[in-house]
């Protein structure tokens, strides 16, 4: 396809938008504490909106739309339990992170259990966000071969040059502002593919849920076998059930808001406790309208194409070609010209905006967690800054390689193939966290203990899922539960081997919240 002339200008515009704001903030990072946290100026709302953008990625943009045409709503279940865990987070959390001049999740690993077990912290961080990136550059690339006629290739080489661009240079502040921008492109993004959808149909909005309603696609259902069939709501380890499914964006979202940097790097860069607490609200209740408005665009996409058939749409919705190439597919052929540079523009908003958080919390967690603490000579901060830019750019190329290496997978959907790999690599992580909030017991050896029996569970998951164990050694649990079952063996195991086998011999006075009320 070739972009029109005002189609260019719309994607032109939004791109030196954003390369300026880069150099602009290039300017100001003449420090590790400027480049990492922003000097810890930032007021709620701005925060709040940069992680509706780090947390609203291309796996919103293309995957919601593309799980929902093909299927119906289920996976927007698991969203629905982030206002309850940031209201945990909030109150519970924040207060361990807020601590001091802390920088990344994992100083407090170090204080509650030592330093062994911050590294594992990082470095769990470090590979869970590497296969993140990846994915979203590979989404990412899907739209811009399908709009450019550029090779999947050089679509993800040139998405990931731009992105670590103006990441390397602008720190912090460009991340947190760049995604405030791409925040707002996103929305309006989606709103103008809805209004061409609604002004096409013969019967508008009301078409489109009325079709959509007797279909089924509105429903929280499951595809079997070309059949949409309703969830249940048991207690259930083999089958994607209700209560399962918010069981497990429970653990999820908790994960976020106590393990991943990207979350807690925006905690210590807001001015105050209350401002940090204000832009995790901010988040919640902007994020899941959001969701939820993309898993409707995706069932909009549905009618659509029932109405208006096409060999190409009917293909995706039977399987034969990917279902995050549906959005693609309408932007390119139904979209007026003009509006299909800023749809454009939206799209790459969803991905930059997590990759950009992403590159800079790697070169964080890199430096603050792992290089500067393990360092046996201390250097000057301009030594660290300039290491900190190096590994964002060795990040960015990994990050590329990772995309390119995507193009090979065979998935039903990428958006179940984000929620498997995220399971696989937590490591059981949260379980840590939980273990040092809400007990006074544990140290490295009780959590190591944890560590290594979740590890071995981790494994097995994994030989079983590629079918290399014998009859007998299956897994009876579907791998969409691996992150609740890994975090809670850990979290037992952890609290068994404190209580009974090592036991902690100091204090841990307010690095848990009995220490805090006894305070």
């Amino acid at each position: 396809m070739s972009l029109s002339i005002p189609d260019l200008l719309a994607l032109l515009g939004y791109l030196l938008i954003v390369m300026a704001i880069g150099l602009y903030f290039s300017k100001k990072n003449t420090s590790t504490e400027e480049y990492f946290v922003g000097g810890r100026s930032f007021s709620g709302w701005v925060i709040g909106l940069s992680l509706v953008g780090t947390s609203i990625s291309s796996i919103t943009f293309l995957a919601y739309p593309g799980d929902a045409y093909k299927t119906a709503w289920l996976r927007y279940l698991p969203n629905l339990m982030l206002p309850l865990a940031i209201f945990i987070a909030a109150y519970v959390f924040l207060p361990f992170f807020r601590r001091g001049n802390t920088i990344t999740a994992y100083e407090y690993l170090e204080d509650r259990f030592g330093p062994s077990i911050r590294v594992y912290g990082a470095l769990t961080f470090i590979l869970g966000q590497l296969v993140r990136i990846s994915l979203i550059l590979y989404l990412l690339s899907l739209l811009i071969h399908e709009l450019t006629g550029l090779s999947s290739e050089m679509s993800i080489i040139l998405g990931g040059v731009f992105v670590a661009v103006y990441t390397i240079v602008g720190g912090i502040d460009a991340v947190i502002w760049t995604d405030v921008l791409q925040t707002i492109v996103l929305a309006a993004g989606g709103i103008f593919c809805l209004v061409v959808i609604v002004n096409h149909l013969p019967g508008g909005l009301n078409q489109i849920i009325d079709m959509a309603s007797e279909h089924g696609k509105l429903a929280f259902a499951e595809l079997k076998s070309g059949q949409l069939v309703p969830v249940n709501w048991s207690f259930s380890l083999q089958d994607k059930t209700g209560t399962m499914l918010l069981l497990m964006g429970l653990t999820a979202w908790l994960t976020e808001y106590s393990a991943n940097q990207n979350t807690v790097q925006r905690f210590c860069a807001s001015k105050s406790d209350s401002e940090a607490r204000k832009a995790m609200f901010v988040c919640a209740f902007t994020s899941l309208p959001i969701w939820a408005f993309y898993m409707f665009l995706g069932t909009a996409l549905y009618v659509f194409f029932q109405v208006f058939p096409t060999e190409t749409a009917s293909q995706i919705l039977n399987g034969e070609q990917k279902a995050e190439q549906i959005l693609p597919y309408f932007i390119n052929h139904y979209l007026p010209s003009g509006v299909a540079g800023i749809v454009i523009a939206a799209a790459l908003a969803a991905a930059m905006s997590s990759l950009d958080s992403s590159i800079n919390a790697i070169s964080t967690v890199s430096i603050v967690d792992i290089y500067r603490r393990f360092s046996k000579t201390q250097k000057g901060d301009k030594h660290y800054l300039m290491v900190a830019k190096f590994i964002a750019l060795f990040v960015s190329v990994l990050m590329i390689i990772g995309a390119l290496l995507l193009m090979e997978a065979e998935t039903k959907t990428l958006q179940d193939t984000a929620t498997i790999l995220v399971a696989i690599v937590s490591g059981g992580v949260l379980g840590i966290y939980l273990l040092g909030f809400f007990t006074d017991q544990g140290d490295a050896r009780a959590v190591w203990s944890g560590l290594i029996l979740t590890g071995l569970f981790t494994i097995w998951t994994i030989l079983a899922r590629k079918g290399l164990l014998p009859d007998g050694w299956g897994l009876p649990f579907d791998l969409y539960y691996t992150a609740i079952i890994g975090n809670l063996l850990m979290f037992l195991t952890g609290f068994f081997m404190s209580r009974f086998v090592f036991q902690r011999q100091s204090p841990v006075a307010e690095l848990s919240v009995w220490g805090r009320i006894n305070d």
